[in-house]
């Protein structure tokens, strides 16, 4: 069975603007379709792709697949849910920097799941409170601290199959200043499956697969590298370490002044599942990340 992830950055700067592309079809939408008939998955995670409230955008870009997926699955995100306070301080409310996460309007950069394995009834965690994290990064000053989510776009737990999948996708840990608000934000959504696993938030999934983005490398690049390190080396988890064809980790290449090449992207499947193989796809114009697939015995 092959799940994958992929960061496709297809996220439009208005409500209803990818579905526009989507019918379109414009070249950025057919080159992630393409890529994604290329690798063939079983189970597909997409980051980057707008959410709306009929499910429209995603529905229609399913449809393009020369083999769409029979189950779906999106949920309202954080990204530019309004909390209606100044979460950055300069004055100004109701911007993408003032939401539960950041986002220019409500479902921008969502995450969607495809699935051709039957879906079970899934578990939210998006709306859990950062201050009620366990041990919690947040401090008790930060702006809105009362009021602020964990989850900068969602954290959800979903059978599918015979596996449970944990998806989520953390904010970058940049981007604030010497409070590291988001350094320590990043930190704590990354932590928080070791908390799930670790049975802070219920039945611990059988077999569990955690698939999205961290935001965090933990080899280099800001950040609280410990975060990932840790759910990389926690016995619950294995790490396939996928490689690209030339036998590098990274996932993404943020040139342009940026950090540069960065293993940011992940699929951890559970430490009593039998890995077959894994690997990264080449890249595409379309986004910076590249496609992470990793194979695993039924």
């Amino acid at each position: 069975m092959r799940l994958a992830y992929f960061d496709t950055e297809l996220e439009a700067k208005g409500p209803g603007l990818l579905l526009r592309d989507i019918l379109k079809d414009t070249a950025p939408i057919r080159e992630v379709r393409a890529l994604i008939e290329a690798v063939d998955p079983d189970i597909l995670v997409l980051a980057g792709i707008d959410y709306d409230a009929e499910g429209r955008a995603l529905a229609a870009f399913n449809a393009g697949l020369a083999r769409p997926f029979p189950h779906l699955f999106a949920a309202r995100p954080n990204s530019g849910l309004p909390t209606g306070l100044d979460l950055d301080g300069n004055g100004r409310l109701g911007e993408a920097r003032d939401a539960q996460g950041y986002g220019r309007f409500s479902g921008q950069g969502a995450l969607a799941l495809l699935s051709r394995e039957t879906l079970g009834p899934p578990r939210d965690f998006s709306t859990l409170l950062w201050k009620d994290l366990p041990d919690t990064l947040l401090r008790p000053t930060d702006t809105g601290a009362q009021v602020q989510r964990l989850s900068s776009v969602a954290h959800w737990l979903i059978p599918a199959g015979p596996v449970t999948l944990g998806i989520f996708r953390a904010t970058t840990p940049v981007f604030d200043g010497p409070d590291d608000r988001n350094g320590r934000r990043n930190a704590d959504e990354i932590r928080f499956w070791q908390l799930l696993l670790a049975g802070h938030f219920g039945t611990v999934p059988k077999a569990p697969v955690l698939i999205g983005g961290a935001n965090l490398d933990p080899d280099k690049g800001d950040g609280r590298r410990g975060a990932i390190a840790a759910l990389l080396g926690d016995p619950a988890l294995q790490d396939p370490t996928p490689r690209s064809a030339e036998g590098a980790l990274a996932t993404v290449d943020w040139k342009d002044a940026g950090p540069g090449r960065m293993r940011v992207d992940y699929i951890l499947p559970g430490a009593g599942l039998t890995v077959t193989g894994a690997g990264l796809a080449d890249p595409v114009q379309a986004s910076r990340h590249r496609l992470v697939w990793v194979d695993i015995a039924r």
